[in-house]
């Protein structure tokens, strides 16, 4: 009899044994695949009972969070929704995140690590901090200026203070609100299909998800190159530049939209927009040095984020002479987004070095504590600081008594440079109008402000259709915005 009890004891101790191992096993070993379930609702349960960190922008929240009592407690509110969508993105129940929501998406939850008040307090506690802050380099002047200039056509506008790279609007039109994707009723799934099949594509961040070509503000670029490479040694010396010019290998000819654009100089042709003299400077230039330019300025960069990564704008490094010629003047497969223009616009404005683009400022806890912040980061320098000062010189006079004289801003001083971009089979596309400026207010030491502009529906004939009609005027009021307190702080 006590032997069947000691091994009635001993199975009992094996069994014990086993449940103990296999709970290890379960919240343990398998805790963190089981978290992640999709299945497991506990997940998004406890994601949403809590109120959402807020974004902030010039010291106010532009989102919030609304108890609703149901099981995923707390929806997400937005102020101003349309106006900020491109900078917060979205929160839903049910269509996850974007932009700052996701890409910040641990500090605003609350599940950040570093939210926590002592190190692995949360893995041993379980529990879960509130919500965090993100702090934007937004300014609240600039994007209202930059929203409004747009005017709802579709089209996106970039501002950066050139010296640090902070993003001071970042606006893509036609836009949404966003707080119509929050929740899991019926109208959240109506929207959601109805603003994914508009033509007009609200949802795209055109800002820094949309490439275009850049059409005549790649010139920027191509003049750069031709400096550096020693090509062009005096901007004033007259070029042997045909017009029209005859693409190598090819009979097709290019011609102008102005005139006395034969051996113009480099200083006149960059002022009135000369496609002849910049196709040809281009294949002088050489493949190797416009690439190695183009890199320079961040084209070919894969790798880009704002925090929110930004789709890559492409210079083609395997091109004949004539597609050289063409890329060189932002057409063929040359494309571009506002965010890359703006920051090609800045480096000329920091005389040629290309800082780190940025939005958010620093991360902060529930309490204001901060938990990181975005310091200035050098990615390149595009050109010699000497070509950058040229750069700006003609700039200058492109608004003074060029193309691009509707970004004048009395009392500061501004440059630009105006596109107008061909697109579709044939060119037969509406032409993107364009417009790329940095601006530098009289008590300024150094530019304060660098803005791309690109228009896709301009309103007027196709005729009359040029960065600086469309786009030029829009630059002006952001520049203006930025310049009279709206900028860096």
């Amino acid at each position: 009899m006590t032997r069947c009890i000691r091994h009635a004891a001993a199975f009992c101790a094996l069994l014990l044994l086993a449940l103990l191992v296999n709970a290890t096993r379960v919240q343990v070993v398998q805790s963190d695949s089981l978290d992640h379930n999709p299945a497991n609702r506990r997940q998004a349960i406890v994601r949403f009972g809590q109120p959402r960190g807020d974004i902030v922008v010039d010291g106010r929240a532009v989102t919030g969070s609304k108890d609703t009592g149901e099981q995923l407690r707390y929806e997400r509110t937005y102020k101003n929704g349309p106006l900020y969508a491109p900078v917060t993105g979205f929160a839903s129940q049910v269509y996850g995140t974007s932009f700052l929501e996701e890409a910040e998406d641990d500090i605003l939850s609350g599940t950040d690590p570093m939210l926590a008040p002592l190190p692995l307090w949360n893995d041993v506690t379980r529990a879960q901090n509130p919500g965090g802050k993100v702090v934007t380099t937004i300014r609240a002047p600039v994007q209202q200026a930059a929203y409004a200039g747009l005017g709802g056509k579709r089209g996106a506008v970039v501002a950066v203070e050139p010296a640090t790279g902070k993003i001071l609007a970042l606006v893509s039109a036609p836009s949404y609100d966003p707080e119509r994707l929050s929740g899991t009723s019926r109208p959240v799934a109506d929207a959601w299909t109805e603003l994914n099949g508009r033509p007009s594509r609200p949802m795209l961040n055109r800002a820094i998800r949309q490439t275009y070509p850049p059409g005549s503000t790649f010139k920027v670029v191509t003049a750069a190159a031709a400096l550096d490479a020693g090509v062009v040694t005096d901007p004033d010396e007259p070029t042997k530049s045909p017009s029209p010019y005859t693409l190598p290998g090819t009979s097709t000819q290019l011609t102008n939209e102005v005139d006395g654009c034969t051996n113009a100089s480099l200083r006149t042709a960059f002022v009135w927009s000369c496609n002849t003299v910049f196709a040809k400077l281009g294949v002088d230039t050489g493949l190797s040095a416009m690439v190695d330019t183009a890199r320079n300025f961040g084209f070919n960069d894969r790798g880009l984020r704002i925090p929110s990564p930004v789709a890559a704008s492409t210079f083609d490094t395997s091109l004949d002479k004539a597609q050289l010629a063409l890329s060189s003047i932002g057409q063929y497969d040359t494309r571009a987004t506002p965010l890359q223009m703006a920051m090609v616009s800045a480096a000329v404005a920091n005389g040629g070095s290309v800082k780190s683009p940025h939005l958010v400022e620093r991360t902060t806890t529930a309490d204001g504590d901060v938990v990181d912040t975005t310091g200035t980061r050098t990615l390149r320098q595009a050109m010699n600081p000497g070509t950058a000062v040229r750069l700006r010189e003609m700039m200058t006079e492109v608004v003074e008594k060029g193309t691009g004289a509707n970004a004048a801003i009395p009392g500061a001083t501004v440059g630009g440079k105006t596109g107008t971009a061909q697109h579709g089979v044939d060119n037969a596309g509406t032409p993107y109008a364009w417009f790329v400026s940095w601006a530098q207010g009289a008590d300024d030491p150094e530019p304060s402000v660098a803005v791309a502009v690109v228009v896709e529906d301009a309103s007027a004939d196709r005729g009359d259709i040029s960065g600086g009609g469309s786009a030029a005027p829009i630059a002006k009021a952001v520049m203006e915005a930025a310049l009279s307190g709206g900028g860096p702080r």
